[in-house]
């Protein structure tokens, strides 16, 4: 049963994200479980070329939590490539993420749901590239996260004072034909799978 079956039949919005959620989440165990490693290398490899950043970007990623798709082996690249990395960091619930700069090696500290983000004294960073997680995406560009708006919101704050590239890091299974979404959902310019790039058209 693919993410997308199992929505088929669902008409009101909010259940379907949460059916979307729901599935995205075993599908997405299931895969990391049995080759999480190798499509770390496999998004490592495809790099980010495809969007055509500008040198030297502030790229933001994302510390793997939980059964996260690892994008360290993505991230140490673009930095060997002159990128600036930066990981996010929660102020409070019901705001958008700050970002704070980060290499492998770096001191970590534990932060809520135990997700791992920089320490305070690294320096802040105002990405020019987000690496998005997500749960569930469609070739539109809107996408299932875990519904606490943090990347909706951010997202949206960043778009309005610069221009940003927005990608989405999933596998190929968690693709669905549309993605349910209200007026505050931000849609993601591209997705970034095992497989490969996919613009989204928007």
């Amino acid at each position: 049963m693919t993410i997308g079956q199992m929505t088929g039949d669902v008409i009101d919005p909010v259940e379907a994200k949460k059916q979307l959620r729901r599935a995205g989440k075993e599908i997405r165990g299931r895969i990391v479980k049995s080759a999480g490693a190798e499509i770390a290398q496999n998004l490592a490899r495809h790099g980010l070329d495809f969007c055509k950043p500008f040198p030297g970007p502030v790229v933001s990623g994302f510390a793997p939590f939980g059964e996260e798709l690892d994008t360290v082996p993505l991230m140490t690249r673009l930095i060997e490539e002159g990128a600036t990395m930066s990981l996010p960091v929660m102020v409070t619930k019901a705001q958008p993420l700050i970002f704070r700069e980060w290499k492998p090696g770096d001191e970590m500290k534990e932060a809520m749901w135990g997700i791992m983000e920089p320490r305070d004294e690294a320096p802040l960073a105002v990405p020019d590239v987000l690496l998005v997680p997500l749960l569930a995406f469609d070739l539109r560009g809107y996408r299932i996260g875990y519904g606490g708006g943090f990347y909706d919101r951010t997202i949206a704050g960043l778009r309005a004072i610069k221009t940003i590239v927005t990608v989405g890091i999933a596998v190929d299974e968690m693709r669905v034909e549309a993605v349910p979404h209200d007026g505050y959902d931000e849609k993601v310019d591209w997705v970034l799978t095992q497989s490969g790039p996919i613009r989204c058209n928007g």
